[in-house]
């Protein structure tokens, strides 16, 4: 509990987690941009519109421009005493269409949105054909074949590596590549090709990355083992495009259930 002195009035404040959504199409990533607008920058400007004081929310990580959310997670300190059904309905009034306020959760003062997350899943939509009201939301494949079958068995060989510089984006400033990915696969659901990955942590760029090799598995132009090599080598220029950003979708955020205070 962090306690502040304003003159002779001494208040105080809790850490709260904030669930929303976002459709990315519009902006420049997660994170604030100072010649761009980020959805991190929004939610910032609409909160200290509510609460009449500066905030500035940290997320559970960023993502980049043009890809989408929906789960995300971010933290702030607020004054404890506020109506949150009002509060939501003031925020999700100041924001744009495309982002949305969930919940304001009350969590332990420690927690982080961050450091605290102990998994977090994508999937990267792919749709076979053509569809108009899809465009902004999936990566549209014309007249592509794909082996499948190739596809998740190179997938299943991720789940047995943890380095995965290959995959990263050039120069990160990142202390370690190493990630615990627990799953990935492709679903096939009518013209829909999903690919679903789940890890404790990603580096930038590193799904696309991961999705636009697979993809050059599936045409038969990278072999089971030349996968296996690209992992090895660490280094990005062997693995394959990254596929586009608005395909993806951060599907979900998980953390240990103490941080969070039920009342």
């Amino acid at each position: 509990m962090l306690y502040i002195c304003i003159g002779a009035k001494i208040t105080f404040q809790l850490r709260y987690f904030i669930e929303l959504s976002y459709k990315g199409t519009n902006y420049h990533g997660w994170q604030y941009q100072p010649n761009a607008i980020s959805v991190q920058e929004l939610i910032n400007k609409a909160m200290s519109t509510v609460f009449r004081v500066n905030i500035d929310i940290l997320g559970a990580g960023r993502t980049d421009s043009g890809v989408h959310a929906e789960q995300m997670y971010a933290h702030v300190d607020l004054e404890n005493e506020f109506n949150e059904e009002e509060v939501l309905y003031k925020l999700n009034a100041l924001l744009p269409k495309d982002i949305v306020i969930h919940a304001v959760l009350k969590v332990e003062d420690e927690a982080h949105a961050r450091f605290d997350a102990v998994s977090r899943s994508y999937e990267y939509r792919i749709y076979r054909g053509r569809n108009p009201f899809l465009t902004e939301t999936t990566y549209q494949l014309i007249n592509k074949k794909l082996n499948i079958d190739k596809m998740n068995e190179a997938a299943e060989i991720l789940l047995t590596y943890t380095n995965f510089q290959c995959f990263s984006r050039s120069n990160s400033d990142v202390k370690t590549y190493n990630c615990a990915i627990t799953n990935a696969e492709w679903i096939e659901s009518g013209e829909f090709l999903i690919f679903h990955i789940s890890a404790d942590r990603f580096l930038r760029n590193m799904v696309r990355a991961v999705v636009g090799t697979l993809i050059k598995v599936g045409e038969d132009k990278i072999s089971i083992e030349d996968f296996k090599k690209i992992i090895e080598s660490k280094n990005r220029s062997n693995a394959g495009p990254s596929a586009p950003a608005h395909g993806l979708f951060l599907t979900k955020v998980e953390y240990p259930k103490t941080i969070f205070i039920n009342e």
